[in-house]
């Protein structure tokens, strides 16, 4: 039963409120109801608060809900005050029986801004985000600080996750000596993207694979791909080569580097791009050329949906915690819709199970059944 499922999960979340005995609605009954409304197309806690109303006698059959449904504004004063990384600890659990009844084997790592979050006195908060690119399972979060970027905090999202035997992606954001330790150590294998705020390592590559593309290297592989749609068309050319040892020595881990040659064609008119990468895994072109590619499903998949399905940039949640938590709500809905074995989009989903109940309990039995294999 999807009940189960939602109050096992959750049931160790900490009720932020002080005085308990004067609340007129139980914490975890607050939760739930965001959850499923999330799913079921709701954007805002005013939509939720809407949601739950026409839902009421659905909700009633596995929530006592003695006093009703709540107020919007005691879902949002909940879950401002609810600890982010408490929220997160829970979530993590449901997506954690979900993604051990698979073999994950990349992890696509992504920062992304919520646009609308931003205050007179604070910037719009930004959030690195792990995907699995094969399941299209949200793994964690993680809210880079005020005033800070990317690099520290991509660390702490890797103490978050089961890395081991996995390959982690990063665009050149996190193409740091740092990081490549810290996914070796955690078991994993990484590849990372390098661009200008790597000079000495970019040109270093640029020479090395000038000397390959000229013949003088042994051991290179290459792949070549062709795609065509939407009005363009892509051809790609993966090259990878065994590292000098020098970058070796400098470089924890390192094995492999190459490059991505891409040329796309649009109304007649082609534009040229070569990218650049390094990788801790002694394998060839084929294997490297997939997983970059694999890698943009963070961005096609899930910052995609965030914004055009969820309206994740259009949203006005400003309070901190109640921003952060209401996106781990999108990512957590996302993980299940897209887990729903129905072929429609998830714009559709979202709304059949707004219309549908039947449709909602069997979004929310995907976890459960996934659990149970």
């Amino acid at each position: 039963m999807a009940r189960l499922s939602i109050h096992r999960h959750f049931a160790t979340l900490q009720d932020p409120r002080r005085v308990r005995r004067r609340c007129r609605h139980r914490f975890l009954d607050i939760v739930i109801i965001a959850i499923c409304a999330v799913i079921a197309n709701c954007d805002d806690w005013q939509e939720i608060e809407i949601f739950a109303r026409g839902r009421l006698d659905w909700f009633r059959r596995f929530l006592p809900l003695p006093h009703g449904v709540p107020s919007h504004d005691t879902f949002e004063r909940i879950f401002d005050r609810i600890d982010p990384r408490a929220f997160q600890a829970c979530f993590q659990e449901w997506i954690g029986a979900l993604a051990a009844c698979v073999d994950v084997r990349q992890i696509a790592i992504d920062g992304k801004t919520l646009c609308g979050s931003a205050t007179s006195k604070l910037g719009p908060l930004h959030l690195v985000s792990a995907w699995a690119t094969e399941q299209h399972l949200s793994l964690a979060q993680l809210t880079v600080a005020e005033g800070s970027n990317e690099i520290p905090a991509i660390p702490k999202l890797l103490e978050l996750l089961d890395v081991n035997g996995a390959l982690v992606s990063l665009d050149a954001g996190g193409c740091h000596k740092a990081i490549a330790q810290k996914i070796l150590d955690r078991g994993g294998d990484y590849v990372l993207v390098v661009k200008d705020n790597q000079p000495k390592l970019l040109a270093a590559i640029q020479e090395h694979m000038g000397a390959a593309f000229d013949g003088l290297v042994d051991d290179c592989s290459e792949r070549q791909t062709t795609d065509q749609g939407h009005g363009r068309q892509e051809l790609r050319i993966y090259t990878t080569c065994p590292a000098p040892a020098e970058l070796q020595a400098d470089w924890p881990g390192l094995k492999v580097i190459g490059t991505c040659y891409h040329e796309r064609t649009v109304q007649g008119k082609t534009s040229t791009e070569m990218r650049y990468f390094i990788g801790s895994k002694a394998v060839g072109a084929r294997y490297y050329g997939k997983a970059l590619r694999h890698h943009w499903r963070i961005e096609n998949c899930c910052h995609w949906q965030m914004d055009v399905t969820f309206g994740e940039d259009a949203s006005r949640i400003r309070k901190r915690h109640a921003a952060e938590n209401f996106a781990l709500l999108r990512r957590l809905a996302l993980s299940l819709l897209q887990q729903y074995p129905v072929k429609r989009s998830v714009k559709c989903k979202r709304l059949a199970a707004c219309l549908d109940p039947t449709i909602l309990e069997e979004i929310l039995r995907v976890g459960t059944k996934r659990e149970k294999v």
